[in-house]
């Protein structure tokens, strides 16, 4: 597994729990930076898939 995988999932699980923190608390900057973060975590364990895939393709 690619390491892009992991960060990028890790990524993930602390945007939406900065996402939950600012629609609780009421604050906006907070939910967008955890919307974004979640969004690039969503790229960075796309790309490690990618990755993973083309090693997978290229060991047959």
């Amino acid at each position: 597994m690619d390491n892009n995988r992991i960060k990028g999932g890790a990524k993930k699980v602390k945007g939406s729990i900065k996402e939950a923190a600012g629609k609780i608390t009421g604050d906006h900057s907070l939910e967008a930076e955890g919307i974004a973060e979640k969004a690039a975590g969503t790229v960075q364990s796309a790309a490690g898939k990618a990755v993973d895939k083309v090693r997978d393709a290229t060991r047959k």
